[in-house]
């Protein structure tokens, strides 16, 4: 017997039909939505655009943790009891963000259970995402670690999600994102360029290809 098509969970709709108290808020590309060290007192959800994660060390080196996408949760800190922002989130393109309290969040997840297996699910995503980027740190050359972020950010593999265009991002980003130098990150850039891999006309444009650097032993 076939089994029922199951339709993916869906938060902004979820928030709208249990009138959860919440906030919209739009931020254009390049401002800050919280900083480091700021009270860490609700859970925010990218309605549309990204968001760029980092966090600032005591010399004022920045690291770029991850660069989120419309569906993703993010601050979710504030429901582990975290007072304060352990990083800054920055909109990297223009964006939509829902904001809700850390107790309405905190109610939610304790009596909906829809809301609760969506959001345990987010998490463990984010985890297996971290554990990857470890690992890719570890083992991998330079080369294969940009080309994996440049096919995160075109959100490679991803049904919903048609086209590989990156919104404009700074070398000195994917630098701090891929863990080596901007210098380094341009030759590579450029050696991708030459193969067609990437291309660069009115926006970065990933090309299915450069999987092939990452499968590459």
């Amino acid at each position: 017997m076939p089994s029922k098509n199951q339709h993916p969970f869906d938060p902004e709709a979820f928030f709208e039909s249990t009138g959860v108290s919440k906030t919209v808020l739009a931020y254009a590309q390049g401002q800050p939505i919280y900083a480091q060290g700021g009270a860490c007192d609700s859970v925010l959800y990218i309605k549309s655009g990204e968001v760029k994660l980092s966090v600032t060390s005591k010399t004022g080196r920045e690291a770029v943790v991850a660069v989120l996408g419309a569906g993703d949760f993010f601050g979710e800190g504030a429901l582990a009891g975290q007072p304060l922002r352990i990083g800054s989130a920055t909109a990297h393109a223009p964006s939509t963000i829902l904001a809700v309290k850390k107790g309405d969040m905190q109610h939610l997840l304790h009596e909906e259970h829809a809301l609760s297996d969506g959001f345990i699910a987010h998490l463990l995503t984010r985890n297996i995402h971290i554990e990857q980027d470890l690992v890719d740190q570890l083992f991998n050359s330079a080369e294969k670690r940009l080309a994996r972020a440049l096919l995160l950010l075109a959100h490679y593999g991803e049904e919903h999600v048609p086209q590989r265009v990156i919104p404009k991002i700074s070398q000195e980003t994917l630098a701090t994102m891929v863990g080596t130098t901007r210098s380094r990150v341009n030759l590579l850039m450029n050696r991708f360029k030459k193969l067609g891999f990437i291309t660069d006309d009115g926006g970065l444009t990933v090309n299915n290809s450069l999987l092939n650097v990452v499968l590459r032993d």
